[in-house]
């Protein structure tokens, strides 16, 4: 681990002195890649070089402990040990994680795509909940949430709604979202006062750049149409809304939220390129053995991740295992404990991957 945390830091020096070099400031690609990789490597660099600090501090300590000293000070030096030890496992941990291959895709924006499944209209208002619960969170974070298409229903749900988060490290943090999310609540049409259970899926995918995925013109299929609202009624006279397919896979993308035909073009491409994208992740992903995935996960959209049982205001997350009873404060975008917990789970499972490798 140490070879390869010196060979990080030898990197980062080198990175240095290529930033300062005039020839690479005056060429801004590599200068970007060149930023972006030193970016990506600091607080690895920076936590090694405290490591390294303590462990000579401890070295000097007791070597002091081998001189004569009065007892007074004695009882200082072992102070200090105790003081800088756990603090040196500390640092080891965090270096291990740090060590762990970035996920490409974690400093990136998402799509989102939330839509009602089981449950008809109760599961189209449950569609509308997450969406706010999502859109509370980005804006917690400072992070901008952007529609980019929505099918609303007539009491306030969605049957179907895209958008974009953006924010930097916004994947990382979103990432786990995917799956099928579940709700128990007696809905606003029950008279009887049941508890229903309705299910709505999402779909978080990584913003993927034009170098990441090239698709070409003659591959997609445009077509205009003219945006409608609620109950299928038309809102707008001109042909602004716009529909792309993707003849080689099959993916079709519709944008409506903009009154420029021009704008919705631009948006519903950001949405293909980046389900094309997932498209291929999820294929390659599909290859490696079983074993070596993480046991968190970002993979399969069918599966029930999430419980929101409103009567006992609480949360579940069936992966983890994870109980929270403040569903309340989750739905008005309180999740960090909820993406904490799967992180936190997701390294646990990928150093025990490693260690075994």
């Amino acid at each position: 681990m140490f070879d390869r945390l010196q060979s990080v830091e030898d990197r980062y020096e080198r990175l240095n002195e290529l930033l300062s070099d005039p020839e690479i400031i005056n060429d801004s690609k590599k200068l970007r890649e060149y930023s972006k990789e030193q970016s990506d490597i600091q607080e690895t660099v920076q936590t090694y070089r405290q490591y390294k600090e303590a462990k000579e501090q401890l070295q000097d300590a007791k070597a002091m402990l081998e001189d004569k000293l009065d007892a007074e000070m004695r009882e200082m030096v072992k102070e200090e040990i105790s003081e800088l030890e756990p603090q040196i496992e500390e640092f080891e941990d965090r270096l291990k994680i740090l060590l762990i291959p970035k996920d490409p895709n974690d400093d990136k924006n998402v799509i989102f795509e939330i839509r009602g499944a089981a449950g008809g209209e109760e599961a189209a208002l449950f569609a509308g909940t997450l969406y706010r619960m999502y859109s509370r969170y980005a804006e917690s974070q400072g992070w901008k949430t952007e529609v980019i298409d929505a099918s609303p229903t007539g009491l306030g749900g969605y049957k179907e709604i895209t958008f974009m988060i953006n924010g930097t490290g916004a994947y990382s943090k979103l990432k786990f979202e995917n799956g099928a999310h579940r709700v128990q609540r007696v809905p606003e049409t029950e008279s009887g006062g049941r508890i229903h259970t309705s299910t709505a899926t999402v779909a978080c995918l990584p913003e993927a750049e034009e170098v990441e995925i090239e698709i070409h013109d003659k591959d997609i299929r445009f077509d205009a149409f003219a945006s409608s609202g609620a109950g299928g009624q038309s809102v707008n006279t001109t042909m602004s809304a716009v529909r792309l397919t993707h003849i080689p896979t099959g993916i079709v993308v519709s944008c409506q939220d903009e009154k420029s035909q021009h704008k919705n073009k631009d948006k519903a491409m950001k949405v293909l390129r980046a389900r094309v994208y997932d498209k291929f992740q999820q294929e390659a992903q599909a290859e490696y053995d079983q074993v070596r995935k993480s046991a968190v996960g970002t993979g399969d959209r069918s599966e029930r991740i999430r419980t929101y049982n409103f009567p006992q205001n609480r949360v579940t997350d069936h992966r983890i295992g994870l109980t929270i009873q403040k569903l309340d404060q989750i739905l008005e975008g309180k999740i960090d404990e909820i993406i904490d917990a799967l992180i936190l789970e997701d390294q646990a499972k990928r150093l025990e991957s490693a260690s075994n490798e």
